[in-house]
């Protein structure tokens, strides 16, 4: 995938701002969201919602995206709810666990067209971490039979080992879902059989929240830290288109 000169629409309602950093309340609307994470509690606090989480988010969406360009050229980003800005409300219709709100701020920049099946540097904020990670959870089935292939490449197999290994080395770690055994048809003994079993792949970093995070320099800190992933991100955003 080459890189692409195109950049996402802004909404025209959000001025492009420097970042000023996130209200001290982030952190403990989130910490208090969590301990009453109920409708009306929810409901009684949502212009702290607004303030805190919301309008903090939208800025940051805004300011990141410029910086993670200077990484990835071709990163994709949009300020608003259910696009780099993931819905605070939880899917509860399947789960046992039925609180109706996430405590944590989940942001998405992607790399490719399809936002949701595209690789790209994910961010989550807690009322004590930062985590930040690059990649791609679970491998769509196109995608998982062009990785599969890519891994078996000599030359494309040996880069993705090189970027994950430097990017362990800068303290990242690796994640990603994986079968317990090598996919029938491929060789069990393969050097990069370990890569082989993998159904999703990225790496991140899970960071106690530092004091940027309240600062301008936040984006700049962040930045600091996906730099270290940017190997493994596009060498999986390539592959994912």
């Amino acid at each position: 995938m080459g890189p692409s000169a195109r950049r996402s629409p802004r909404p025209a309602s959000i001025a492009v701002v420097p970042f000023p950093g996130f209200p001290k309340d982030t952190p403990r609307f989130l910490a208090d969201l969590s301990r009453h994470n109920d409708r009306p509690w929810f409901q009684a606090h949502r212009q702290r919602y607004e303030d805190s989480y919301l309008a903090p988010a939208e800025e940051f969406v805004l300011a990141m995206g410029e910086q993670l360009r200077k990484l990835s050229r071709d990163v994709r980003y949009e300020p608003k709810i259910n696009a780099s800005i993931s819905r605070i409300n939880r899917d509860i219709r399947f789960s046992k666990d039925k609180r109706p709100y996430k405590d944590h701020l989940d942001l998405w920049f992607w790399q490719g067209k399809d936002k949701k099946a595209s690789a790209g540097y994910w961010f989550s904020l807690t009322a004590k971490e930062v985590h930040l990670g690059a990649g791609l959870y679970v491998f769509s089935p196109e995608v998982l039979v062009r990785y599969r292939t890519a891994v078996l490449d000599s030359r494309r197999g040996r880069a993705l080992e090189t970027a994950l290994a430097r990017t362990t080395k800068a303290g990242a770690k690796i994640g990603g879902s994986a079968y317990k055994r090598v996919p029938a048809g491929y060789d069990a003994d393969h050097p990069r059989a370990e890569l082989l079993k993998r159904t999703g792949l990225y790496v991140y970093e899970p960071l106690r929240l530092p004091a940027e995070a309240f600062t301008p320099r936040f984006p700049a800190f962040c930045l600091a830290h996906w730099r270290k992933m940017a190997l493994v991100e596009d060498w999986l955003a390539a592959l994912a288109g």
